[in-house]
């Protein structure tokens, strides 16, 4: 029995030709042991001679999970998190995908445990993990092997048996650093968000430049998430007549650090230089505009999610598509004051 020339052959084209039940084909498809040699080498001479291609919907079903995509974050609000989520539901819209989002609110077991169950279910479908913290990275660690997802990682975060995407943090950190040295700065201070990717992410890159310079490498001075933090730390900068660079963990630190020193009575960039990270879109309006390092954080969203759905589907990995980390050099910078 041939299938209709104006249709893609089905599995049951295939077990018909091979004389085979559907669930016999399937097995073979998913490589089960519990096919004897002389069935799968029918079967796929079946599926040559026909042409067959199982469809993504056919092997998410034989895996049992919907063919969708489940988002575990701690965050939806921050612009990192937030235009990485973009990038996902734009990917699920083009490909046709529906894409849920699940929110773990912390690292307590209870609540790993939760959110882990929740995407352990078949409805699931496939899982992107934004672990980037704590609780993205308990629940990457908590998943049960047999639960495919992908993570979107720190740079160099450490192997957990999982495809896993990351941005060059290390390499842009160093550059904008680089930057401010190169504009005869003696060293540069640095203004910490609480997650930095580790020894592949923008603290390492600003010590790297700085190691690389010869220059001193002041202490890290570490804020949280909020604006209020990093005001404080900005006041404590102000305070001290040898800082005239500043590398700020992200531009939303950095807002709260250049309106410590204007209320210092600090010039930027006459007195102090100030260099951001992530590039969000208020940036080039601030005044001065920040200068700051671009993330391509939609294109890593849309990277991890053609990974999930290749780890759902059981298609090869594709190569990510990323556009490099850029510094994007505006008015906050300047060499320093003479002396």
């Amino acid at each position: 029995m041939s299938p209709s020339p104006r249709s893609a052959p089905s599995i049951r084209d295939v077990a018909a030709a091979a004389g085979v039940s559907y669930q016999t084909v399937s097995r073979v498809l998913n490589d089960s042991p519990r096919v004897r040699p002389e069935t799968r080498t029918a079967v796929l001479a079946a599926i040559e001679r026909l042409g067959f291609r199982p469809s993504r919907a056919a092997r998410a079903l034989s895996l049992g999970r919907a063919l969708g995509i489940t988002v575990v974050t701690s965050n939806t609000v921050l612009y990192g998190y937030a235009t990485t989520l973009r990038g996902l539901e734009e990917a699920a819209r083009t490909e046709g995908l529906a894409m849920g989002i699940r929110v773990v609110e912390s690292a307590a077991s209870a609540e790993v445990k939760q959110t882990v169950d929740y995407v352990s279910d078949a409805s699931a479908g496939g899982v992107v993990v934004i672990a980037w913290d704590p609780m993205g990275i308990a629940v990457l660690e908590a998943l049960p092997k047999d639960v495919p997802a992908v993570a979107v990682a720190e740079p160099a975060a450490p192997d957990r048996g999982r495809v896993a995407i990351a941005l060059d943090e290390r390499r842009a950190a160093a550059d904008a650093t680089r930057h401010l040295l190169e504009l005869g700065h003696r060293t540069v201070h640095h203004v910490a968000i609480p997650s930095e990717g580790g020894p592949g992410g923008r603290l390492a890159g600003w010590q790297d430049a700085l190691v690389q310079a010869g220059a001193e490498v002041p202490e890290v001075l570490g804020c949280g998430w909020d604006i209020e933090s990093a005001y404080a730390a900005g006041r404590r900068l102000a305070a001290e007549p040898e800082v005239t660079a500043i590398l700020c963990g992200n531009d939303d630190i950095a807002q709260g650090v250049r309106r410590a020193l204007y209320d210092a009575g600090k010039d930027v960039p006459g007195d102090v230089s100030i260099v951001g990270f992530d590039d969000i879109p208020g940036s080039a309006y601030s005044t001065p505009a920040l200068t700051t390092v671009r993330m391509d954080f939609a294109g890593l969203g849309r990277a991890c999610f053609h990974a999930a759905v290749a780890e759902l589907t059981g298609q090869a990995q594709p190569v990510p598509v990323l556009v490099p980390p850029a510094l994007v050099v505006r008015e906050s910078t300047a060499p320093p004051p003479r002396s």
